[in-house]
């Protein structure tokens, strides 16, 4: 039988997922809202949907699995929202649905360990959404038996989306605010995740997606000048430093995720356990990448 996934929020994470399974023969389908994006998507192998606008229902009643990026709002989940009752009629169908959250929704515990069963005590107003999110598809699942899971992401790093190119550009900055400390996950490793539950079916599992490394950002910041080569970049006071009030929330939290059940349930053996490993790979991909183009 053909597998057919379909990705709602056809992002950063869902392409490397995607990706792997198209390489081993999958159908993928991923939903943007842009015309560029879907025009970039068509050129990796994956069909794109303009949605919201294109009706999706066709390929929603061919889909085996499911995947769901796109981020809730203060509406509630935009998927739940308009296929709500679509995906219902589909629940005994389907073989795997997943949701992406954010480990945001266990809130700050200054600096502390946590694990899947974790009260959730979001701190920022995004948290408070995500809890929201994943509450309405668990109970979407617990009326119609749809398999369900939840993978919570710790900061997303990953081609194209690490510390070099501000260390690069003399605007890095190392913020100082004791005790702060994150977690963190190369995107490679959050698609053979994926991949791992796809193939290890677990209905209503929830699974903490996250290196076996947190540590404070400015360390990581100094690590990449280091592997560059260039100077340290200035400490900030968080206290005093501008940022945006989308940057400063994310310091609002602080905490250390644990990432057992990954390793033990799903037999996941991390490519970049740590982020020095993880800086280190994107540091040579890029150097690849220069003297390919030469």
């Amino acid at each position: 039988m053909e597998q057919i996934l379909l990705s709602f929020g056809h992002g950063y994470s869902a392409q490397a997922l995607g990706a792997l399974l198209l390489s081993e023969d999958w159908q993928i389908i991923g939903t943007t809202r842009s015309k560029d994006k879907a025009e970039a998507l068509r050129t990796t192998g994956v069909t794109p949907i303009l949605w919201p606008g294109q009706d999706i229902s066709t390929y929603l009643a061919k889909a085996t699995h499911l995947l769901i990026s796109a981020g809730p709002n203060e509406a509630g989940d935009p998927v739940l929202a308009v296929l709500r009752d679509q995906i219902s009629a589909r629940a005994s169908s389907l073989k795997w649905v997943g949701y992406l959250s954010t480990t945001g929704v266990y809130g700050d515990h200054q600096g502390a360990w946590v694990d899947e069963n974790t009260p959730l005590t979001p701190s920022t107003r995004r948290g408070e959404m995500r809890v929201a999110a994943e509450a309405a598809w668990q109970t979407l699942a617990s009326e119609t038996g749809l398999p369900l899971h939840i993978f919570r992401l710790a900061g997303i790093y990953g081609p194209g989306r690490g510390p070099f190119a501000k260390v690069r550009a003399g605007t890095a900055r190392r913020i100082i605010k004791p005790g702060q400390v994150f977690s963190r996950i190369h995107v490679a490793d959050i698609a053979q995740v994926l991949a791992a539950s796809i193939a290890r079916p677990n209905p209503g599992a929830i699974y903490n997606v996250c290196d076996d490394d947190p540590a404070p950002p400015e360390t990581v910041i100094a690590h990449a000048a280091e592997l560059l080569g260039l100077p340290l970049p200035p400490v900030v006071d968080y206290a005093t430093a501008e940022m945006t009030p989308m940057a400063r929330s994310f310091y609002a939290e602080s905490k250390r995720v644990r990432n057992e059940k990954i390793k033990k349930e799903l037999g996941v053996r991390l490519k970049f356990p740590t982020y020095s490993e993880g800086l280190a790979a994107l540091l040579a991909e890029e150097q690849q990448k220069i003297s390919a183009d030469k």
